[in-house]
């Protein structure tokens, strides 16, 4: 069969969790063909790979965000959109329930007009100004509706992007992805999934609230737009996959219908993480993290409980071993930020093969906002470290267990507390026969629950169901 995977801000590009999760799929499943549709924001990372495309890709389509611009404006046109279009295209951007379909066929329609055609239309500018005068009189009509073609540029100019035949179509996200993937759905009648690892729509909403460039009565108009993307994708997927439970209980809250999701964990094998290389200095105790530096992953609270525990703990060093290319700016700040704070004894590494690391740790950190279930904290347990985690995503229930037999395998504690996540680290520093015990309390929990054959298997049935069903 050939597959054709949609990932967004992933493989190949970007090294990290679902990156791997994805080359790990089709490295498993050589039986079948992949395509990649590969949505990124720069368009130059093209052929950059962070991978080594497995034999049986056969094809990668590219799609660079940075690509749709309102380049070329042509004011004043006034297109022939009947009256289910124009209600449609009123309900997408009041993000009510959608016609997607009418939607997917009147931009399939629209293929070959310029994308700031479409926004300098009578009939975008009258849709926008009704819903102005509805539902926002107290803003600046010019600040709404330029905030309005923000939001919705990327849409209007992805949804015109052809998408390839295949015999089933599976996004690893909702978001864009999942729109073209529905997109691929409705045009060729086959199968969708729709895996998801963090929950995109709460991750956008997350980083929303947070964010500085928008004003605070435009968020909600933001995050409507991401819940109606994943509306659609719950609503065309004949699958949703999720790693764990409460991943499940918030994709029905989102609108996902429960009959549709199937659990999947994670997987790995443990076999890999055997014979890792040791620390030569023994005198020494190394806190590590896996991590992209990147403000999910929030390096800046790492770095308060890193200078924390250096306070205390004088033999320590500390390595953050991950890319650092994704977010450039961030990047920075973190390391003005391990700077200003004096932390001499702190290394940023890089894009490196954990394999080469990992063994020398001593206790393994993680404080990010977000997360699914995080393919670092198995890779972690594989190599018997203990970890501190902040709760979010599956962490506690990797770290605690739910209700299963193989002890406590590490420490939880409130995101953005980084008092909390020192005292913690702190503890494991104190004591290495608790840095032992967890260790392989953890090993014994992923060797037993989180195999990489039964993760492989979920997706392969699956695969073989809708090939031969559908």
């Amino acid at each position: 069969m050939r597959i054709c995977i949609f990932s967004e801000g992933s493989f190949p590009y970007t090294l990290g969790g679902v990156s791997s999760w994805i080359n790990t799929l089709i490295k498993e499943c050589p039986e079948h063909e992949f395509i990649i549709f590969s949505i990124n924001t720069d368009s130059k990372l093209k052929g950059n790979y962070k991978y080594a495309i497995p034999d049986n890709v056969v094809s990668i389509y590219d799609v660079f965000l940075n690509d749709i611009v309102l380049s070329e404006k042509s004011k004043g046109k006034r297109y022939s959109f009947n009256e289910h279009e124009t209600e449609a295209l009123t309900d997408l951007i009041k993000s009510d329930h959608t016609d997607w379909a009418t939607i997917f066929n009147l931009f399939r329609r629209l293929k070959n007009e310029n994308v700031a055609s479409i926004f300098m239309s009578k009939n975008f500018f009258d849709i926008v100004r009704q819903i102005y005068i509805e539902k926002y009189p107290y803003t600046p009509f010019t600040e709404f509706i330029w905030t309005m073609r923000s939001v919705y540029l990327v849409l209007f100019g992805i949804i015109r992007y052809d998408v390839p035949p295949a015999d089933i179509y599976h996004s690893v996200s909702t978001g864009y992805s999942g729109i073209m993937a529905s997109n691929a759905k409705l045009l060729y009648n086959k199968p969708l999934i729709i895996s998801e690892h963090g929950i995109y729509t709460r991750e956008r909403e997350e980083e929303l609230i947070k964010a500085d460039w928008v004003k605070g009565y435009y968020k909600d108009i933001w995050i409507k737009f991401f819940y109606n993307l994943s509306n659609c994708a719950y609503s065309y997927a004949d699958t949703v996959t999720s790693l764990f439970n409460k991943n499940k209980e918030l994709q029905i809250e989102l609108g996902c219908p429960e009959d549709k999701i199937q659990i999947i964990p994670n997987g790995i094998d443990v076999n890999n993480f055997s014979d890792l290389p040791e620390k030569e200095e023994k005198d020494c105790i190394c806190i590590g993290a896996i991590v992209r530096v990147v403000p999910i992953k929030d390096i800046k609270t790492m770095l308060l409980a890193f200078k924390h525990v250096a306070t205390e703990i004088t033999n320590t060093k500390f390595f953050i071993m991950g890319p650092a290319e994704e977010d450039k700016e961030y990047a920075e700040e973190c390391y003005k930020m391990a700077k200003d704070l004096q932390l001499n004894n702190i290394i940023f590494t890089g894009a490196v093969d954990i394999m080469e690391y990992i063994g020398k740790m001593d206790v393994l950190v993680l404080t990010s906002i977000s997360e699914g279930q995080p393919l670092t904290v198995l890779e972690g347990m594989a190599a018997k470290k203990p970890h501190v985690c902040t709760n979010v995503g599956d962490c506690k229930d990797l770290l605690y267990g739910m209700n299963d037999v193989y002890g406590q395998a590490g420490y939880i504690d409130y995101v953005l507390n980084y008092k909390g996540i020192a005292e913690k680290i702190i503890k494991l520093c104190k004591d290495p026969d608790l840095r032992k015990e967890f260790g392989y309390n953890g090993f014994n929990r992923v060797s037993n629950l989180y195999k990489k054959e039964t993760f492989i298997a979920g997706y392969k049935e699956l695969y073989n169901k809708y090939g031969s069903d559908y």
